[in-house]
C-alpha cells in the first residue's frame, strides 16, 4: 500500500497556524520621503507571530529600506469543527 503524504500546509493549519498577512510600508534608501509597500504571507501562530517576527528581524539586518510601519492580519483556516476523519471515498457513476 502507498503512503498517503500529507500537504505540509494543511498539516501547519492543523497543529493550529493559521494564514498571516503583513502590509509593510518602508522608506526607500535613497529617498525617505517616498513610502513603498510589501506584501508577506505566511502560515504563522498567533498572537505572537514567530514568523512574522523573524522575517522582520531578517529584514532590519539585511534590508537598507527602514521600516515605516506593519498592519497584520491573521485568519485560523481550519478549525476543530470543520475537520472530519474520512475513511474512503465512494465513486458513483
Amino acid at each position: 500500500m502507498r503512503e498517503r503524504q500529507v500537504d505540509s500546509a494543511f498539516q501547519r493549519q492543523l497543529e493550529g497556524y493559521g494564514l498571516t498577512t503583513a502590509h509593510i510600508l518602508y522608506r526607500l534608501p535613497d529617498h525617505p520621503a517616498i513610502l513603498q509597500s510589501y506584501l508577506w504571507q505566511e502560515y504563522d501562530l498567533a498572537p505572537k507571530f514567530p514568523e512574522l517576527e523573524r522575517f522582520l528581524d531578517f529584514w532590519e539586518r539585511e534590508l537598507a529600506g527602514p521600516i515605516h510601519s506593519v498592519e497584520v492580519a491573521h485568519k485560523k483556516l481550519v478549525g476543530p469543527n470543520e475537520w472530519k476523519s474520512v475513511a474512503g471515498v465512494y465513486r458513483l457513476h
